[in-house]
């Protein structure tokens, strides 16, 4: 038995399922999930000695991949002066100035402490703003788990085959409106028929909970103006695709401008913190300035905000993004040469350092269409990846992120350990 089985085993006594988060549990994938001893650049080392090349990045933030020496540095000075004051510090402000020079469209800021609390903050505020109920999503968008989320959602409702979760009351469900992702035409009719009750619309620029998904060209677009005619407000969740598709985000990458916009775990350099932002007028409704309640006892933390900083100020350096464009561009390129090598139905895509693949015929653009991909396939390969030293997502509908920690050298490993990989998945 090896230390990472012991450990599950003794996990599955004390953690439901054996995990904190139900997509560590490798069920969608088959196997048993390694624990992490350590974890240095682009790899992370198992309890039992063995490496991997790391493709999750904590689910997206480890954009300069772990344990960057500038990011350390900055959370152990931090720690060095205490880890939680319960008081306001100069990082914060620090912080919400750098995220608002790169997002000009959030003209304040507020900081929590993680992607959830940021969607339900967002949402809040627009209800606030519009006097106004209905929220409309798309399925396979994940916005975190509060309950009016958890309808037709993406990551590990997804993954697990859960339609939506139990506990979550019909009257909160009832409020959540959900169409296609990329479908106009679904869009268009909503509006028409319950535009005047449309608080917001909510939003993954990039879905990336369902596995990797662009949007067409006019879907966005469509969206910000629909949301102009009718008086609804435009949130951007961009958790996974905000500092990491560009320097600006998806919405910079995409030119349309939000209302509101959500962060993640990037914005603090992988530790738990999220934030909110958008239009001052917006913003000033929040308390203290306005009479929307939401508060974090732990949020604008000191340790948080200094690794965020680090982390922003490292990827504002020349060719940052470039570079993490070229090596992702060259990743998806290989992969999908290898699919067509072994025969197998393959969409692989990707925006900046963001991407994935779906082992099915594409064009993949909403999540009906990913549903069709080969999830036994999937299993197989990342089970094989993985013998190889390739850690890819354990689920067949989560995206994959490429860090500047991923040399050229990694890239090649991969390429080579991929393929054969999915040769052997193609085998069995």
């Amino acid at each position: 038995m090896t230390s990472s089985t012991e450990l599950f085993e003794r996990a599955r006594q004390v953690l439901p399922g054996g995990v904190n988060s139900p997509v560590r549990a490798f069920r969608a994938v088959g196997g048993t999930p390694f624990f992490v001893a350590r974890a240095a650049g682009c790899r992370l080392t198992d309890v039992d000695g063995r490496s991997y090349v790391d493709y999750v990045c904590a689910w997206g933030p480890l954009i300069l991949g772990h344990a960057h020496p500038a990011v350390l540095e900055a959370i152990q000075v931090a720690a060095g002066r205490g880890w939680s004051y319960g008081a306001p510090c100069e990082a914060e402000v620090q912080l919400a100035e750098l995220v608002r020079c790169r997002m000009p469209s959030l003209e304040m800021v507020r900081f929590v402490n993680s992607g959830t609390e940021a969607t339900m903050s967002a949402v809040r505020v627009a209800r606030a703003a519009t006097k106004r109920e209905l929220i409309l999503k798309f399925a396979g968008g994940y916005h975190g788990h509060a309950d009016g989320f958890l309808v037709q959602a993406g990551s590990g409702v997804a993954t697990l085959g859960l339609p939506d979760s139990p506990g979550v009351p019909a009257a909160v469900a009832g409020l959540t409106l959900t169409v296609p992702f990329n479908d106009v035409a679904a869009v268009e009719d909503v509006f028409r028929r319950r535009g005047p009750e449309l608080a917001a619309v909510i939003v993954e620029p990039y879905l990336g909970n369902v596995g990797f998904i662009a949007p067409e060209p006019e879907f966005h677009p469509t969206l910000r103006r629909l949301c102009d005619a009718h008086g609804t407000l435009l949130i951007f969740d961009e958790v996974m695709t905000g500092f990491r598709v560009a320097p600006g985000g998806a919405q910079e990458r995409l030119g349309v401008r939000p209302d509101l916009t959500t962060l993640g775990k990037i914005v603090g350099g992988g530790l738990p913190v999220g934030a909110y932002g958008g239009r001052a007028d917006l913003m000033r409704l929040v308390a203290p300035a306005g009479p929307v309640y939401q508060a974090g006892t732990l949020a604008g933390n000191p340790i948080a905000m200094a690794a965020g900083l680090a982390t922003l100020r490292e990827t504002a350096r020349a060719g940052f993004y470039e570079t993490l464009e070229r090596r992702t561009a060259r990743l998806v390129s290989g992969i999908s040469d290898a699919a067509r090598r072994h025969r197998v139905p393959a969409s692989v895509g990707h925006a900046g350092s963001m991407w994935g693949v779906f082992l099915a015929t594409g064009p993949i653009r909403n999540y009906a269409q990913a549903q069709a991909a080969d999830v036994a396939l999937f299993g197989r390969w990342h089970r094989a990846a993985l013998a190889r030293g390739v850690f890819l997502a354990p689920s067949a509908f989560e995206a994959a992120f490429v860090s500047s920690a991923h040399t050229d050298a990694d890239i090649a490993f991969t390429l080579e350990h991929l393929d054969a990989a999915l040769g052997d998945a193609r085998a069995g």
